[in-house]
């Protein structure tokens, strides 16, 4: 190992989360000197804030002015479930997942809600389902980004204008990285955790004319929790998508994101976000072309993410180990790159693959994905002597 050189330059940056992700660039904590610390959020100031949170999301993700934005407890998750619990049932079900979270949407609707009409659409990591069998004549729920696979939808052209089922999306870590054709989707949610660099605990739930109508004339077989009913006597309760929050949301938080869509607003908005994120991710998808050890996990590059980009290690002698050995492998990648200090937290998620997972989203500095480059190819050597030393 002491025959492995470490790179001169280190990144400025070494968060590549993917969740919460590193905060924007010059971000400092004088950034929440605004917040309404110690004050109701349904006092007049907290109200204000929650609907420029509101109102800020609407301009920079360009959402129709006739959906229905709203902040909701639970982050991603808790907007997920909320859509679910209360909008399914009315008819059978597409279900599309492709990794971990997707994976977990349809145990919750086979196994928590025992919707008897669910059709399951399954791929194996790196790959997307058929979407072409998919019938959008049923309800269909799926996750537009894979964080945790790393394949995305490349765009909404398989959804049909004239569907009679509802579209849920969980665009949680496409949303401002990534164009969301809002006129294929009827419920659209994400944390602010993720391209924004947010604080996470909250989520966004963004309604379809559409499902504001199923949310008025169908009411669910079973009893929904108070944190995920959207509606009051047959009514929407209109107050939660102008900030009138179910439950008590942290105004440092809500400060927070609010920064954030001030600084995408500054740069550019969605446009300039989404340049950012794709810049970044090249920087790996070249990095992958330029070194044969070293493989997207996303087989068709029309599917690759420019967000949670996932890696896997192609490398003979490596994938001639058995499987832990080979998690072993990019674990200590991943180690390498911590005890350095130029990367923390770019392991593959527990479910996923042996490989690593490196956040390109718009608050990282394409200067800093350049920098971890050669680290990488540091961490990998070093493992690779290792490997070689234990062998001997």
């Amino acid at each position: 190992m002491a025959d492995v050189i470490a790179p001169a330059a280190r990144p400025a940056n070494s968060h590549f989360s993917s969740g919460p992700c590193s905060k924007r660039p010059g971000w400092s904590l004088d950034a929440l000197s605004d917040a309404p610390l110690g004050r109701s959020h349904r006092a007049k100031v907290g109200k204000e804030k929650l609907k420029l949170a509101i109102d800020l999301t609407r301009e920079i993700l360009n959402v129709p002015a006739d959906y229905r934005i709203g902040i909701v407890p639970a982050s991603d998750t808790g907007a997920v479930e909320m859509a679910m619990w209360s909008l399914l049932g009315e008819r059978g079900v597409d279900m599309l997942s492709w990794e971990s979270f997707g994976a977990g949407w349809v145990t919750d609707v086979v196994k928590q809600l025992k919707l008897a009409d669910v059709r399951k659409f399954n791929a194996d990591y790196g790959l997307l389902p058929d979407l072409a069998a998919v019938d959008f004549d049923r309800d269909v729920v799926f996750t537009w980004n894979g964080t945790t696979s790393g394949v995305r939808v490349p765009n909404a052209d398989f959804i049909p204008a004239d569907r009679k089922g509802l579209t849920i999306c969980d665009a949680t870590s496409a949303a401002f990285a990534q164009d969301l054709d809002f006129s294929k989707l009827d419920v659209t949610t994400f944390s602010w955790q993720k391209v924004l660099g947010g604080e996470g605990g909250h989520g966004v739930i963004i309604l379809s004319p559409r499902a504001v109508e199923r949310l008025t004339t169908y009411v669910p077989a079973w009893p929904l929790p108070k944190i995920f009913r959207m509606t009051s006597g047959g009514k929407l309760i209109e107050g939660i998508f102008v900030g009138e929050t179910i439950n008590t949301p942290s105004m440092l938080c809500v400060e927070d994101y609010i920064d954030a869509l001030k600084w995408a607003k500054s740069i550019g908005g969605l446009e300039a976000l989404i340049a950012r994120a794709d810049a970044n991710a090249k920087v790996i998808f070249d990095f992958i072309a330029d070194n044969d050890w070293i493989a997207n996990l996303a087989v068709d590059d029309a599917t690759r993410s420019n967000t949670s980009v996932c890696v896997k290690i192609v490398d003979p002698a490596v994938t001639a180990l058995d499987v832990d050995a080979q998690a072993a492998f990019a674990k200590g990648i991943a180690s390498t790159l911590e005890k350095q200090g130029v990367a923390f937290d770019i392991g593959a998620y527990r479910d996923a693959p042996a490989g690593l997972r490196i956040w390109a989203g718009a608050t990282i500095e394409t200067s800093d994905m350049e920098a971890l480059m050669p680290w990488l190819s540091f961490a990998y050597e070093s493992q690779k002597a290792s490997l070689a030393k234990a062998a001997a």
